[in-house]
């Protein structure tokens, strides 16, 4: 790293820094904090939720997959129209009619206390595990980039990223995602730019390879096999992924509040669903061409770096062809995409869950009706604790070998279970409580099961999960509304709100 790549980043810091303390007048009282109500305009809101979409793990993630592998996981992002079209047309009017600043709220009127609250547990405690995994991880990159201790860089950034979401509120937050989204665009563009014309035999040389490889197929189209990531499998996986993010992430519900006009809410989520469809193809194609580029040339890959990338592990190659071959100056700004990926991931999990703990947990549990002192003490306080304990674990997690195994067993447990609940209550008219927690209990099981038992040596072979992984998901969330949906006809198991609509007209009767 020369002194131009360090001046690039600071800057880039110092200008993140910068935009929070500037939103800070503007987020002095609780409501504007949690959600900037009606202040800012959709595209910006758009960038936040493209910002949200892309982690530093994708920036590193994506072309690493294409580098030992082709563009399956590219249909991930062709099922972002579809999910845009049904956050736009449900979800944004029905948060923006509730007004609420939990997105789930309103499950407490749906099937009781139990379910708001079960609703933010899961929320804040993946959030938790989000930052951790994401700091730990873009700490090993940065490691390898700039060769600082893993402690040291898990902690400056895990501080910095407190700092701004601390001080700038939610509006700080859509802000710096905002120019976070800009910088790692630039990154992306600068390596589609840069990969072709570094071929030895120019960008026609890059072309000839990739196809003789088939790097730019989609994966298998058989509709029949459930066992692999064929394009039926990941579209499923894709689907309820999106569906759910569109729909119950507290993260995306905060932006349809702080968008000036439902219109403009409406635009952001296009815009950001969108704009992720060719940002993901440029990741791929980055991808594509490493492997173009480093098979022309095997020399220049350390040994180590090649023996991964035939073992199937690419992460570490983009990385590496960084620091080794970018120019200064361009070097800079691709760390700085790095950076900004990661941390427009870790201020918008840390704001979110802190509005959750003011608004489902304090405000419900502890104290109804808090000053707005009490309540700004609440909200830089849980920003302070979740960020803390995001940083806590991304250095507990520095010996762990399957960190991210573990993260996505987790991920898929309890966000399935969220997911059929939220859906449930949504678009079942009958449902009751009780058919609500038998529900979640028999998805949590079958997810359970479908997550953990191919790895479990008590279970024959015969009983265990035959079905490839991403299917866990949507399995998990297709049995919860199914159950709840039967055992409230079996059982007569009413929604409590519709049972209770006879006893006041009566009431209002007799009056």
């Amino acid at each position: 790293m020369s002194t131009l790549d360090y001046i690039i980043i600071v800057i880039y810091m110092a200008g993140t820094l910068g935009l929070g303390f500037w939103c800070m007048k503007d987020s002095r009282d609780a409501d504007s904090f949690m959600v900037a109500r009606g202040k800012i305009g959709g595209w910006i809101v758009g960038l936040s939720i493209f910002g949200t979409y892309v982690s530093s793990i994708s920036f590193l993630a994506l072309p690493g997959k294409a580098v030992v592998g082709d563009w399956n996981f590219f249909v991930f992002s062709l099922s972002l129209p579809f999910a845009a079209w049904i956050g736009a047309s449900l979800f944004v009017p029905f948060y923006r009619k509730l007004g609420q600043v939990s997105a789930y709220e309103h499950m407490e009127s749906r099937f009781g206390s139990w379910a708001r609250i079960y609703m933010s547990v899961c929320f804040m405690l993946l959030q938790v595990a989000r930052v951790g995994s994401v700091m730990y991880l873009i700490a090993l990159v940065m490691n390898q980039l700039l060769a600082w201790d893993m402690i040291t860089i898990i902690v400056i950034i895990g501080g910095l990223t407190t700092l701004y979401t601390c001080i700038g509120g939610l509006e700080g937050v859509v802000l710096t995602d905002a120019l976070q989204s800009l910088v790692l665009i630039l990154g992306a563009l600068l390596s589609v730019i840069w990969l072709p014309f570094a071929m030895p035999e120019g960008p026609g040389q890059m072309m000839e390879i990739a196809l003789e490889n088939n790097k730019f197929s989609l994966g298998s189209w058989n509709a029949l096999d459930w066992t692999d990531s064929t394009v039926w499998v990941v579209m499923l996986y894709a689907l309820a992924t999106n569906l759910q993010n569109v729909a119950i992430n507290q993260s995306y519900t905060q932006r349809y509040l702080s968008a000036t006009t439902e219109a403009e809410a409406k635009k952001s989520v296009w815009f950001g669903s969108l704009l992720y469809v060719p940002v993901s193809a440029g990741f791929f194609f980055i991808g594509t061409a490493l492997f173009c580029y480093y098979t022309a040339q095997p020399g220049l890959l350390p040994e180590d770096l090649h023996t991964a990338w035939q073992e199937g592990k690419g992460d570490e190659i983009f990385p590496y062809f960084i620091m080794s071959t970018l120019p200064t100056g361009v070097r800079g700004v691709m760390v700085a995409a790095i950076l900004a990926a990661a941390m427009s991931t870790i201020s918008s999990s840390l704001n979110s869950s802190a509005a959750l703990t003011l608004s489902d947990i304090f405000q419900r549990l502890i104290h109804p009706n808090p000053t707005e002192t009490q309540s700004m003490m609440v909200l830089y306080g849980s920003t302070v604790i979740w960020g803390t304990a995001g940083t806590v674990l991304a250095i507990a997690m520095i010996d762990v070998k399957s960190a991210m195994d573990a993260w996505w067993s987790m991920s898929g447990v309890i966000s399935g279970g969220m997911l059929g609940l939220f859906l449930l209550g949504f678009f079942s008219k009958r449902a009751g409580t009780r058919s609500a927690i038998v529900g979640v209990v028999v998805g949590i099981v079958i997810i359970g099961w479908l997550t953990f038992s191919p790895d479990l040596d008590a279970i024959p072979e015969s009983l265990s999960n035959p079905l490839n992984g991403l299917l866990t998901i949507v399995l998990g969330t297709i049995a919860i509304v199914v159950t709840g949906t039967l055992f409230s006809y079996v059982t007569g198991d009413r929604d409590r709100i519709k049972q209770d609509e006879p006893v006041a007209a009566e009431t209002t009767a007799s009056n």
